[in-house]
């Protein structure tokens, strides 16, 4: 296995010994609402997937919900209602940080708006639930987890896989084991993901919309019925598939590895079959490269031939394919009808749910979560290089000891070399 260049909880441990702020240790969280008290629960961004985040956390007996925040009436509105119309309403999310009523919040709004909101919701003391990617860009990664340590918060990035005791005990079995033998390999996909290809029923802005309020940190402009409805297809509110999905299947492969920061990517790919205006690619190939020498790939098409996502860690002993339904190991055989059976396991558990509860347990333990700020910054780093060389077009370089990236020059001299021959 890879060592790990700068683990996660190296990081969090170094950066607290420097921490200023308030700091809530399990014992004070004991006397200030007891062991047994529920969680108050405030949500930004009720759309989709802020309210299907929100469902599990109404199905544990220890939270409430009692604030909401959304720029548009009919999200914040049908967000109430699953809330029998107990909680408070804002449409400006600073005002809900205010309330001293809150003990965490949920952030599932476009990407270009976490920044802003996890380190609010820091500075306001709320303990935070944030949808992947953490980041919109690489540098925003440093100034969230700065604000995580020095107000002593729990934060847990909705990257559930890492709550999956499937994946946990696959991990286990056959990657620290070291049964799989040197993985060189690993591959990643994600086809057909129709929520990608979402199309409104209105081309007007709706009433009850703050468009400028949507907008936030992104230029502004006119409004769009499509940028608005599916802003993932955007690259100015996000990665489309390599930001969205990606991020979940490679924050797997640095879990399991032990290595989470990439010394070089490449990309290729583009609008193919969606001419709707988008500016996300609706077909990717990402290639990444790493110090300890493996590589990870991500493959994904929108177009509906294209089915299946899944990760496959490729060794010099055997094969895992895992998703989350199950896994499947299969054993290097010296001939192929020698190869044993494969070894099937199947996920009953919805990892929503686990994820929703390793948060609640760290907002009472004041634990390290899961899917920490670090490791969450480092998945969505790895997909920000990705979408940097579908951008450039070119080969990107990355300096994980400072973290930052460069572009290789688009004329290099084996390049003219090669022209020269021609």
């Amino acid at each position: 296995m890879a060592r790990p260049n700068n683990s996660r909880r190296d990081f969090m441990g170094n950066s607290a010994r420097g921490a200023i702020g308030v700091s809530l240790t399990a014992a004070s969280w004991s006397r200030v609402a007891g062991a047994n008290d529920r969680v108050r629960m405030g949500v930004i961004g009720t759309g989709n997937r802020g309210s299907d985040v929100m469902k599990w956390f109404q199905k544990e007996p220890d939270v409430e919900v009692i604030a909401l925040c959304d720029c548009y009436d009919k999200n914040l509105n049908a967000a109430l209602a699953l809330t029998e119309g107990k909680a408070k309403t804002f449409t400006d999310y600073r005002a809900l940080l205010d309330s001293k009523d809150v003990d965490a919040v949920l952030v599932a709004t476009p990407d270009p708006w976490h920044r802003q909101m996890a380190i609010d919701s820091c500075g306001s003391g709320k303990d935070i639930y944030i949808e992947k990617p953490l980041t919109f860009s690489i540098e925003e990664g440093h100034e969230i987890i700065k604000a995580v340590k020095s107000t002593n918060r729990v934060m847990q990035v909705g990257l559930q896989q890492r709550s999956g005791g499937h994946y946990a005990e696959a991990k286990k079995q056959y990657i620290e084991s070291g049964r799989i033998g040197k993985i060189a390999l690993v591959r990643t996909w994600w086809h057909g993901n129709s929520y990608h290809l979402r199309k409104p029923n209105f081309k007007d802005k709706p009433s009850g919309l703050d468009w400028k309020a949507f907008l936030g940190p992104v230029k502004y402009r006119p409004f769009d019925a499509l940028q608005f409805y599916n802003w993932r297809a955007y690259l100015d509110f996000g990665g489309g598939q390599i930001t969205d999905l990606f991020t979940h299947w490679i924050d797997v492969v640095h879990w399991y590895l032990g290595e989470d920061l990439p010394v070089a990517a490449n990309a290729a790919g583009g609008v193919y079959a969606y001419q709707d205006g988008r500016t996300a690619p609706d077909t990717i190939a990402i290639h990444l490269e790493y110090p300890s020498k493996w590589a990870a790939t991500f493959e994904a098409t929108l177009v509906p031939g294209g089915r299946g996502a899944a990760i496959e860690f490729l060794g010099t002993e055997g094969s895992l394919l895992i998703d989350r339904g199950g896994y499947t190991y299969q054993e290097r055989g010296q001939r192929k009808a020698a190869a044993p059976d494969p070894i099937v396991v199947k996920n009953p558990t919805s990892l929503e749910k686990l994820h929703v509860r390793n948060f609640l347990d760290c907002v009472k333990s004041r634990k390290l979560p899961n899917s920490d700020v670090v490791s969450g910054h480092r998945s969505a780093l790895a997909s920000h290089l990705g979408k940097m060389a579908y951008m450039q077009k070119r080969r990107i370089i990355f300096n994980p000891s400072t973290e930052r990236a460069h572009v290789l020059p688009a004329e290099t001299p084996k390049m003219k070399m090669i022209e020269s021959i021609k």
